[in-house]
């Protein structure tokens, strides 16, 4: 914890840095070599891992857990209990230009994690999409599009490929509208 921040109820390895004016929750650890950006709001109780940037105007949850070598790009909102694997990606501009830039917050789009969402390893989430609750992206995809609430996806581009508990159990088709956990015994109606 740098020395500044002992008076402070979350912990910051000497080694980030956090940019003023930021909003951080109590009980919040960020790890090694991490670049936290002004007019970020972090909740409590998360884990941000070792090389994680996270760009100004972010929001993020509380309980929220990112891996290591992830950047959190203007335009992410990040809801409680979200998992975000190591060195998955997030964009925030669909046509990017070196020439042309776009980097003003007219041009960023919104990307929304909803509560309880789960990212593999490696996944990249195309900026403007929103992942349903409790989704569940599997290593290495990519999300094009939005996903429903406790889909499983995975593939380039991501398609459903079953559901998942909020538990975290893959659970069974019932009935056209119907799941059931049977792990937790929780029955879903899904879209």
């Amino acid at each position: 914890m740098k020395q500044e921040n002992f008076d402070k109820k979350y912990m910051v390895h000497p080694s980030s840095y956090i940019d003023e004016p930021s909003k951080i929750g109590d009980g919040t650890q960020i790890w090694h070599f991490c670049h936290i950006s002004a007019n970020v709001e972090i909740g409590q109780n998360c884990r941000i891992g070792q090389n994680v940037f996270v760009a100004g105007k972010v929001k993020i949850g509380n309980n929220v857990k990112i891996q290591n070598n992830v950047s959190v790009y203007e335009g992410v909102i990040l809801e409680d209990y979200v998992f975000c694997g190591p060195s998955m990606v997030f964009t925030n501009v669909k046509t990017p230009r070196c020439e042309y830039p776009r980097n003003t917050s007219t041009d960023y789009m919104t990307t929304l994690v909803q509560k309880g969402a789960s990212i593999g390893a490696n996944a990249t989430i195309v900026c403007g999409t929103t992942i349903g609750k409790y989704a569940f992206v599997g290593a290495g995809s990519v999300v094009t599009k939005d996903i429903p609430d406790y889909a499983m996806v995975f593939g380039t581009p991501a398609t459903i490929q079953g559901w998942v508990c909020a538990c975290g159990d893959i659970i069974v088709k019932a009935d056209a509208n119907k799941v059931i956990c049977n792990r937790c015994g929780t029955h879903l109606k899904i879209k």
